[in-house]
């Protein structure tokens, strides 16, 4: 099989093809006297089950599944896939509960106050969080929890006697918030006015569109990752033998 006869089955370049051998998401192929590469019924499995990984898992996760598999390391491979099932899983909870929370705050009615921030601060009090904390739950950098911080999207306490960032429970709701708004391509302006819409419970409109446009997300990832194990089994029994 040439590069071409791979590129046409999914409406990719050739170069793509080459591409994805260089980065190692392809077995080498063999080459004939003259240089050209040769392609085989292999490498045809190994560009279904990469492409079919991609919508699933993300590219990046993708290549490492690829490039594990074809370094002998299939257990390296499996724990990526079970990373991006444990992440899908936390989504869906997180999801679950922001709409718990959005029908809480509908029921509530518009202009309930939001969640108070008094009581005890710092690290030592019942609940909270550091910054370092809150950023190794979410999978994401102090930096970016600060960036929202100066957007409006979190309104951390300060630790009295340290001067420190202290996260309470309804920061904790802001930050995982903005975090599965984040995942699903919505802008920072656009989320800042989400999360300040929750914490005033005023105008969840916007909020509860944006819940219906995660959640289709979410079952799609989940049908792709049931479309890309049809795809990866086979080619995982081609390695084998």
């Amino acid at each position: 099989m040439r590069p071409a006869d791979l590129a046409r089955e999914h409406g990719i370049s050739t170069q793509a093809v080459r591409n994805y051998e260089r980065d190692g998401y392809l077995p080498p192929a063999d080459r004939t006297p003259s240089g050209y590469r040769v392609y085989t019924a292999v490498h045809a499995a190994a560009l279904r089950a990469f492409l079919s990984l991609v919508p699933a898992y993300g590219r990046a996760a993708a290549g490492q599944i690829m490039k594990a598999l074809h370094d002998g390391a299939p257990d390296e491979a499996l724990t990526v896939i079970d990373r991006g099932h444990e992440r899908l899983l936390r989504d869906r909870e997180t999801l679950d509960a922001v709409e718990r929370a959005l029908d809480h705050l509908t029921a509530a009615g518009p202009g309930t106050a939001p969640e108070p921030r008094t009581g005890p601060a710092g690290p030592a009090g019942p609940g909270t969080r550091t910054i370092g904390d809150l950023a190794h739950r979410l999978g994401v950098t102090p930096a970016t929890l600060r960036t929202w911080e100066r957007l409006g999207i979190l309104t951390p306490a300060r630790d009295p006697a340290t001067g420190y960032r202290v996260y309470r429970a309804g920061d904790v709701r802001d930050a995982e918030l903005a975090h599965l708004l984040r995942r699903g391509g919505h802008p920072l302006d656009h989320i800042s006015t989400v999360v300040r819409q929750v914490r005033t419970a005023g105008g969840t409109e916007a909020l509860s569109a944006a819940l219906t446009d995660r959640r289709r997300a979410l079952t799609a990832r989940g049908r792709a990752m049931l479309d890309a194990a049809t795809r990866l089994a086979p080619y995982l029994e081609r390695l084998d033998t």
